[in-house]
């Protein structure tokens, strides 16, 4: 199937990258938020990211203007028009709120098209919708969305073929390098990823050396371009909290069992960058 209708569900950090992306690769996308405000404040930040593309001429300011005229908004999942070919819903983290969101979908849909999550860890399999499991896949991009060029393809249990090949196509046209990954916890970015943040906590709890010495190590004997507690701060210790949780749980393997100091730092609502202190003050 040839797809070209868009939608994104979510106007947050990841969403507002993934409209953006498509965007500026000729798509016609939908924003869908539940709130006006969110859409205003989503579509002020897509608007600064392409003029921040506009001013490192990665773009023109021509591509910028057809972008922004590609994006069309929508207040509520249940307004998505059902002739769209592919949805992407891109919420945070949280198992219930995205199951809700694709059973609405499930019934308002054309049976063609494409349902895709951008969860970074819960199980593909587990979101899609027992009538349309043939066409649900995990489409993970990479923050920030309009740099990075990974996207993790997460075939659930009953992922077609067919489903997999359209998805793949469809990264390829937005410039995107599409990596092919089964549905395990964590996926494999996160799954490598994580557990390196973790255990650059446990050091840091346990006095090996200080949080600028752990980053510098990372950064300038590993060639990482940020250390992981940076990383950790960018990402958000809530964030890495909760995937730390699903490896934990979906394994059993006590090697995943989250520091006590992140656990500690989330109950004290020092989250990183966007609560402006984590391991760093901002």
């Amino acid at each position: 199937m040839e797809i070209r209708k868009v939608a994104v569900v979510g106007g947050g950090t990841m969403g507002n990258g993934i409209v953006t992306v498509f965007a500026i690769n000729g798509f016609p996308v939908t924003l869908v938020e539940t709130k006006q405000e969110y859409i205003d404040r989503a579509m002020s930040n897509i608007s600064s990211s392409l003029d921040r593309m506009v001013k490192k001429e990665t773009i023109t300011e021509e591509v910028k203007n057809s972008a922004l005229a590609k994006i069309s908004r929508v207040t509520g999942v249940e307004n998505i028009d059902p002739d769209t070919d592919i949805v992407i819903e891109a919420v945070f983290e949280n198992k219930d709120v995205k199951l809700s969101i694709f059973n609405t979908l499930d019934g308002l849909l054309k049976p063609e098209s494409i349902l895709a999550s951008n969860t970074s860890s819960i199980s593909i399999t587990e979101l899609a919708p027992k009538n349309r499991a043939d066409k649900f896949i995990g489409m993970h991009f990479m923050n920030p969305v309009p740099v990075m060029k990974l996207v993790e393809i997460i075939r659930g249990y009953s992922t077609s073929d067919a489903t997999y090949e359209d998805i793949k196509e469809l990264t390829l046209k937005l410039g995107k390098v599409p990596v092919e990954v089964q549905d395990y916890p964590g996926f494999i970015s996160n799954r490598i990823l994580m557990p390196m943040i973790n255990e650059a906590i446990f050091a840091l709890m346990e006095g090996v050396a200080n949080k600028e010495d752990i980053d510098s190590v990372m950064k300038l004997g590993m060639a990482h371009p940020m250390g992981p507690l940076t990383l950790a701060d960018f990402i958000g210790l809530d964030v890495c909290l909760a995937i730390m949780e699903v490896l934990y749980n979906g394994f059993n393997d006590p090697k995943y069992r989250p520091c006590p100091l992140l656990k500690k730092m989330v109950a004290a609502g020092k989250l990183g960058r966007k609560s402006g202190e984590g391991f760093y003050k901002y």
